[in-house]
């Protein structure tokens, strides 16, 4: 947890916890519209509903290391999303880990789907025997041993 405020503005709800992560500003906040706290209405937020937010806040300190906990792809209902330069997240710094233990990645380990990342997924692709597209498709993700 690395920031704390109230009333953070618009649609966020009374408060906003802040998180560490590298491909941009994530965290955990209250909503003006409660229907929507549970359903994959966000780009990566973790919606409370306010009264949940409001009795969190008290209770974590600055500092606190915060673990999300779920399927590492999603929910298992869908196949993972095709994975694209410009496209940030847990899933892109996952496909970055993955290629780097495989020795094709050298960038930085931000989450950002950058030029870096683009080039290594090309070679890897032409050296495992895949289309060259410069995406993580089905066939990478089962190559690099994220789906079976």
């Amino acid at each position: 947890m690395v920031e704390k405020s109230r009333d953070w503005g618009g649609g966020f709800g009374p408060r906003w916890l802040g998180l560490n992560v590298p491909w941009g500003k994530y965290g955990i906040h209250g909503t003006n519209q409660p229907h929507s706290v549970g359903s994959h209405s966000s780009h990566g937020c973790i919606r409370l509903l306010n009264s949940d937010v409001e009795a969190l806040f008290p209770k974590v300190p600055l500092g606190t290391q915060v673990h999300i906990e779920g399927p590492i792809l999603g929910l298992g209902e869908s196949l993972p999303k095709t994975l694209v330069r410009g496209d940030r997240g847990s899933l892109v710094l996952l496909v970055q880990n993955r290629l780097r233990a495989a020795g094709y990645y050298d960038g930085p380990m931000d989450g950002w789907f950058g030029a870096s990342l683009e080039n290594a997924v090309k070679r890897y692709q032409r050296d495992h025997g895949l289309k060259v597209t410069a995406q993580i498709r089905l066939a990478e993700y089962q190559r690099l041993g994220l789906l079976e």
